[in-house]
């Protein structure tokens, strides 16, 4: 039984047993302060001993992945919509926001990956960041994410992924490209938006998406395969056919390996920092966003339809996940679907379907082969 669901269970079965906080939530409480200390961000760092760094993917949002790691607790980067921030709660950090102020760094990462790669069987992926971003800016001092990597290069015939938004990932391509020769990588850049305005409020500690639209270039020149995530599209927002190609359109031109998207989902722990964000930023769209996620986490299948139709689309115009060779495949103009902006077609409730708890799946990763 993992250490979080053992948080769950064990205190509500054995009441007489809850003499305080267990599991990881008991290791946090044993932490100490990092060398680090805090940022001039008001963000506290501390190290956290950790019993294991590789843990099996359930989720099918995810359906790539079979184990995934998260060299950090908490993230950094503060994005408005992160679904993570749930995990904090295991430690009894209820606080959402926390998840941005406390950072955790997880101590013998490396050692403990050693131990337990052994668990992987032939074929399944790994995935660096299915929680926390591993190249946020603790990253530079850490090191927690390289010393991974350096165990990953002592292997053959493994599968990973990394997802991130850091540039921070440019001084680790000579070591991802000795992984790459003798494994599967594939590198996703998640790029919400191009717009800098947007993305300042939105993910208040990323980097710019230009330097971003960079970093997938310099990638790519160094022979890595490296693709971008459009993700989460923002209803009314940034889930416009415009938006989208535009997107696409920058993810061409720097040569990006695959183009995907995913609609935005609210979990309980999210909804509140997310909504606010709304009310300061689009107070006009703030009464329909009530509407659509107030009982429900997931948009209904109507608009999942609409959005994978859409990202298809503009994956084809622009040759994306088609590159098998360097210049980039001439593919027809494809027939857009017929409809407005999406936010507005997409109906509250489907004819006998709610879509509640749904889990919306990634749509349309093009990858290169």
């Amino acid at each position: 039984m993992g250490e979080e669901k053992a948080n769950i269970l064990f205190p509500a079965l054995f009441p007489i047993l809850n003499q305080g906080p267990v599991g990881v939530a008991r290791l946090a409480a044993q932490s100490v302060e990092a060398d680090a200390g805090r940022d001039g961000h008001g963000v506290e760092f501390r190290t956290l001993a950790t019993r294991s760094v590789l843990n099996r993917i359930v989720s099918k949002r995810m359906p790539f992945f079979a184990w995934g790691i998260n060299p950090y607790r908490g993230c950094e980067f503060g994005c408005r919509y992160c679904y993570a921030r749930y995990t904090h709660e295991f430690m009894d950090r209820n606080d959402p926001e926390l998840f941005e102020r406390e950072i955790y760094i997880k101590d013998h990462a490396a050692w403990l990956l050693r131990q337990e790669l052994k668990q992987v069987r032939a074929g399944e992926e790994i995935a660096l960041g299915t929680a926390t971003d591993p190249y946020q800016p603790i990253e530079r001092r850490a090191q927690v994410t390289r010393s991974l990597l350096e165990v990953f290069a002592e292997h053959e015939g493994l599968r990973l992924g990394i997802v991130t938004k850091s540039t921070l990932i440019e001084r680790d391509a000579e070591l991802l490209r000795r992984i790459a020769e003798h494994n599967v990588l594939r590198i996703c850049l998640t790029i919400t938006t191009p717009d800098a305005k947007l993305a300042r409020v939105l993910e208040p500690r990323a980097p710019r998406p230009d330097l971003r639209f960079r970093t997938v270039e310099r990638l790519r020149a160094a022979g890595l395969r490296t693709g971008i995530l459009c993700s989460p599209l923002l209803p009314g927002i940034t889930d416009t056919r415009a938006a989208l190609e535009g997107m696409a359109r920058r993810a061409q031109r720097v040569g990006a390996s695959f183009f995907g998207a995913q609609p935005l989902f609210l979990k309980p722990c999210s909804r509140p920092v997310f909504m606010r964000f709304i009310h300061e930023q689009f107070p006009a769209l703030e009464s329909q966003y009530e509407a659509r996620y107030r009982d429900r986490a997931f948009v209904p299948r109507a608009y999942q339809e609409r959005v994978k139709a859409l990202v298809q689309a503009v994956v084809r115009k622009y040759g994306l996940g088609q590159r098998f060779s360097e210049g980039a495949r001439k593919e027809p103009q494809p027939v857009w679907p017929l409809q407005g902006e999406l936010w507005e077609k997409a109906n509250m409730e489907e004819p006998g379907v709610r879509d509640r708890g749904r889990n919306a799946a990634v749509i349309s990763i093009r990858r290169r082969q």
